[in-house]
């Protein structure tokens, strides 16, 4: 039986979103992953543009509220919060029995800089989380 994941940050519109395409693209036969924010903000088109370069279409998602996902009564093996450091006390906590985690990254969306060094920043978050996720996946 799959195990579930959710990620969560603020604005469920960068990290978050990373983190649910790249588990679900790595380890579909072992993991359902979604992802919300208690904040939902729209999608980061460099965070679209930077999955895109890995072959991961995220276009289309939306974001996600964590009070929506309560109200439904949804319960997570691993409850994995994205944001930074400087935001962990905003970040949501996913109340339920499932495992939480936190694995800080730095926010693309607080990157100040020309496109190219934006999407550049984007792809560096990007490859943290698949990083992170490939060594958390070492473990099952």
């Amino acid at each position: 039986m799959k195990k579930s994941v959710l990620f969560v940050c603020i604005h469920n519109s960068a990290r978050s979103q990373m983190a649910e395409a790249l588990l679900n693209s790595m380890a579909p036969d072992k993991f359902i992953a979604e992802s919300a924010g208690l904040e939902p903000g729209k999608l980061n088109p460099f965070a679209v543009r930077a999955m895109a370069e890995i072959g991961i279409d995220i276009s289309k998602n939306s974001t996600n509220a964590v009070a929506d996902y309560l109200k439904e009564g949804r319960q997570y093996d691993y409850v994995i919060a994205v944001c930074d450091k400087e935001a962990a006390e905003q970040c949501p906590i996913f109340p339920g029995t499932g495992e939480k985690l936190h694995w800080a990254f730095a926010d693309p969306s607080s990157f100040k800089g020309t496109d190219e060094e934006t999407l550049a920043f984007a792809a560096f978050v990007r490859d943290e989380i698949e990083s992170r996720i490939k060594e958390w996946l070492s473990g099952f």
